[in-house]
């Protein structure tokens, strides 16, 4: 009986994880798909042909890789050392800091984008690249500070103990011990702060639009004025990056940095 549920759960989460992107690939290259045909009975390159020649397509994937390594490297100049101090560090407020910085992915962002773009209004940050630095940065740094935590966390102290009775000062034990042996999960960070990055649209739309249109924010307006298979096409393009990044690092994924962080204490 155990083995049959686990089997139905399976194929569950099968249907409901890979359907929709099989749905996705098959309707980028439909030319007509109607009920009650499994599959469209006429396939084009059409759709794709509509998205490459967009006038704004390589501007807003040019603008998507310039802001999100800045998002990136602008997270890891915040976030990580507060990790460390997280991890290394009991100071009043720990916990509720940890709780506050999780709970700003928590909860529907785009309440917090209405009420940030009101303030931005106020300080002039509305329509500028700063503004979407600073909208994009609500989305890396959960991944930035938890799970670079949980790294520093690991780390035997008495590594850098031996090496400091050995004479080596705080940068030297920093630099040769502490940072290699938390790097994997740093990476981890890192690419998922690029992604959280590079994916965002909300914030990105409400604070940037008209004058910054990354990729997510093209797709919003192909979506609203041209055919779902044009929308299709998009999402795969959108997607690209991330398949790439994801199995680039899978290796630490799977080796359960991600859950280590979010088991930080």
């Amino acid at each position: 009986m155990g083995s049959t549920a686990r089997l139905i759960f399976v194929i569950v989460m099968a249907v409901f994880i890979v359907g929709p992107l099989v749905w996705l690939g098959i309707n980028a290259f439909s030319a007509k798909w109607l009920y009650p045909n499994f599959l469209p009975t006429e396939w084009t390159l059409s759709w794709w042909n509509q998205v490459i020649a967009d006038a704004n397509l390589l501007p807003s994937i040019r603008l998507s890789l310039i802001i999100s390594p800045v998002v990136t490297v602008v997270s890891m100049i915040i976030c990580l050392p507060a990790a460390y101090a997280f991890a290394r560090m009991d100071f009043p407020g720990r916990r509720f800091l940890l709780i506050a910085i999780f709970a700003t992915n928590a909860f529907p962002r785009f309440g917090l984008f209405i009420a940030m773009a009101s303030l931005f209004y106020s300080l002039n940050l509305m329509g500028t690249f700063l503004g979407i630095v600073i909208v994009q940065l609500i989305g890396t740094i959960v991944f930035m500070t938890w799970i670079p935590a949980a790294a520093f966390a690991a780390i035997p102290r008495n590594l850098e103990e031996a090496a400091r009775d050995a004479g080596a000062g705080p940068f030297r034990i920093f630099a040769t011990i502490t940072f290699p042996l938390a790097a994997p999960g740093i990476l981890v960070a890192v690419i998922l702060s690029f992604l959280a990055a590079f994916d965002e649209a909300q914030g990105t739309f409400l604070v940037g639009a008209p004058d910054f249109i990354t990729m997510p924010t093209e797709m919003y307006s192909l979506i609203g004025h041209y055919p779902g298979q044009v929308s299709a096409v998009f999402s795969i393009l959108l997607a690209i990056p991330s398949v790439l990044l994801l199995f680039t690092v899978r290796k630490h994924v799977m080796s359960g940095a991600v859950a280590d962080g979010f088991q930080l204490r």
